[in-house]
């Protein structure tokens, strides 16, 4: 299959631009242009490289777009005529040629769910599971308002993140300005002030720096860039990824954090996709897939396989040592009671907030190393300058 990008107008006077199109060749692509009743005015094959840049929708796009289809769903629309009015509602020009393209596929007699995997990754395989759960229960509707909970939650969790992590970047930003503007505008102004005797130790080592960050401060900025290409890579390579993702969770104190955040993702997840009827062992898949942490996936290979075989699932989770015991007591009340699902929803909720308390402490401890960073550059610069100085003001007198 290749990809077309093409620029089109519609009978209606309508132009799309630069959408995107697949087909067996350019004779069916301008067949399926013909179909749709557009007047091709350009088009051109996209690259290789290019071919996988779909749109892919963000978090609250996803939030939305659920909610809006839910209401009309739950008010008796139909599906085709719901995708109609969601495909015009579409702001943008890129998701309204995904959701024009689902609304046509859908027309045609093709399953919400298959229409959705055509778009190439525009929407999550977590999302697409759902829809075609939905589809399979004849409970569309009911899948749909899970989906709008899910990302709803996954929005404002995302924002709480954002929220609380701006004030340590801010500060880690004002951290790196003032220590560049104590070495490059303000120490070299005592340097005539000062002797080559004073010219020593910390004092000399100091004044070295400030004048080669002025001098070559073009290294430095080569040498950051440098640094963080290379970080980029590596976090690429399985073996360093597993191993990082593995330090994130097994960190002193910030560990336990951070698997709090990912215990309240892990068990939204997992209760939306079961309570769907989606079988247990392609919930624990995707659930695992969704936290975007290698450790833990590799983990949940074992759990799956042993799941397969007849083990416990709460017996399981405790093996991998990566939860905390309650919530697999939590997951072995359900299993034993016969409500998974439930005692599932309601865990998620309680980690949830549990996940909220989470962050706001990482944050707590992420702004006195702030501080502290930014109160040692500051001491030794004084350090450094201060005696110099003194020494300096008693030889003239």
């Amino acid at each position: 299959m290749k990809t077309f990008i093409y620029t089109a107008t519609d009978v209606q006077g309508n132009t799309v631009k630069n959408a995107r199109m697949t087909a067996e060749d350019v004779n069916d692509f301008l067949e399926k242009i013909h179909d749709k009743g557009l007047f091709c005015s350009s088009y051109k094959e996209a690259s290789s490289k290019k071919s996988n840049t779909l749109y892919k929708f963000k978090t609250a796009e996803l939030s939305y777009n659920c909610r809006q289809l839910s209401a009309m769903l739950t008010s008796g629309l139909t599906l085709v005529r719901a995708l109609d009015i969601l495909y015009k509602e579409q702001v943008k020009d890129a998701p309204k040629q995904v959701f024009r393209e689902i609304y046509e596929e859908v027309q045609k007699g093709t399953s919400f769910s298959d229409a959705m995997r055509m778009q190439q990754g525009a929407f999550p395989n977590f999302m697409v599971s759902m829809i075609q759960a939905g589809e399979s229960s004849g409970s569309l509707d009911v899948i749909v308002r899970r989906l709008e909970d899910y990302y709803d939650k996954q929005n404002k969790l995302n924002s709480k993140i954002k929220s609380a992590m701006m004030y340590p970047i801010i500060l880690a930003v004002l951290c790196v300005l003032i220590v560049i503007g104590l070495f490059t505008f303000i120490m070299p102004t005592f340097k005539d002030l000062l002797t080559e005797k004073d010219m020593k130790g910390l004092t000399g080592a100091l004044f070295a720096f400030s004048d080669s960050l002025r001098g070559y401060w073009y290294i430095y900025l080569g040498v950051v860039l440098a640094l963080v290409f290379i970080i980029n890579y590596a976090l690429k390579i399985p073996d360093v990824r597993y191993k990082w993702d593995k330090f994130i969770c097994k960190c002193p104190k910030i560990g336990k954090l951070v698997v709090k955040v990912y215990t309240g993702r892990f068990a939204r997840t997992l209760s939306s996709l079961y309570s769907s009827g989606i079988p247990m062992v392609e919930s624990l898949e995707r659930s695992a897939a969704i936290l975007n942490n290698s450790f833990i996936e590799k983990a949940f290979v074992n759990v799956i396989d042993e799941v397969k075989q007849g083990e416990q699932l709460s017996v399981s989770i405790q093996r991998t040592g990566i939860f905390e015991s309650m919530f697999c007591s939590i997951i072995y009340v359900g299993e034993e009671s016969g409500a998974l699902d439930t005692i599932l929803e309601k865990s998620a909720a309680f980690y949830e907030d549990e996940s909220d308390s989470a962050i706001q402490r990482i944050v707590g401890m992420i702004e006195p190393i702030m501080i502290i960073i930014m109160g040692i550059a500051i001491g030794f610069v004084i350090a450094g300058i201060l005696p110099a100085l003194y020494n300096s003001m008693e030889n003239i007198a």
